[in-house]
């Protein structure tokens, strides 16, 4: 294991695996710009929206991996068997600052996707349990509304609820809970106008003209 110093290093290292612009990059391959399509972002909903389900499904997986393996790698290799406040948090910030690469990539002047893919891989990494209570939850809700956007903010917001159920006592894990349901609510505001003014996509809508982001 490293010294506890250099640990700290870890973060910046996150942010840059997860600011490789994987929806971006999909649609280069394709023959656009997909922030000029759809809503604008690079995240897997409109990957799909766009370039069709399949690409979608395949943009979702690697944001996913992108949170999932570099921090499964470091909490099971890098500090085995350290479950110590300090080695949470410092995975939490790791976790954290992986999110941040993807909605913020330097790479394409600090806009990116809305961290929905790449929080699910840090939660699978981190605390399964609570991944699985988000995924029933924005499976039940897109299934009933047909609208990615609201199952999306019905799963941030049952994100705390199921870790502190399932993981009583871990208060650095419950703050990082709390965080990822504050940003993706932040980082869906857009939605919320669209869902307000009644204009927001829904699963099967057509994507050609492009919406405000």
């Amino acid at each position: 294991m490293t010294s506890h110093a250099l640990s700290w290093l870890w973060p910046a290292f996150f942010y840059l695996a997860g600011s490789f612009p994987t929806g971006y990059l999909m649609g280069r391959a394709c023959g656009l710009d997909i922030r000029q399509h759809g809503s604008g972002n690079i995240g897997a909903t409109n990957v799909g929206r766009v370039l069709g389900r399949n690409w979608g499904f395949a943009a979702f997986a690697c944001d996913s991996l992108k949170g999932f393996v570099p921090l499964f790698l470091l909490h099971s290799y890098g500090f085995p068997g350290d479950l110590s406040w300090s080695t949470e948090l410092l995975l939490v910030v790791c976790g954290v600052a992986v999110i941040l690469g993807h909605n913020y990539t330097p790479w394409l002047g600090f806009k990116g996707g809305k961290g929905i893919a790449t929080s699910a891989g840090v939660l699978g990494a981190l605390l399964p349990w609570s991944l699985l209570v988000v995924a029933l939850v924005w499976g039940i809700m897109v299934l009933l509304t047909r609208t990615v956007s609201i199952g999306s903010l019905a799963a941030a917001a049952a994100l705390p609820i199921g870790t502190a159920y399932f993981y009583p006592g871990q208060w650095v894990y419950f703050a990082l809970a709390t965080l990822l349901c504050a940003l993706a609510s932040w980082r869906h505001r857009s939605n919320l106008r669209r869902l307000l003014d009644g204009t927001e996509s829904r699963l099967g809508s057509s994507a050609a003209t492009k919406t405000a982001p």
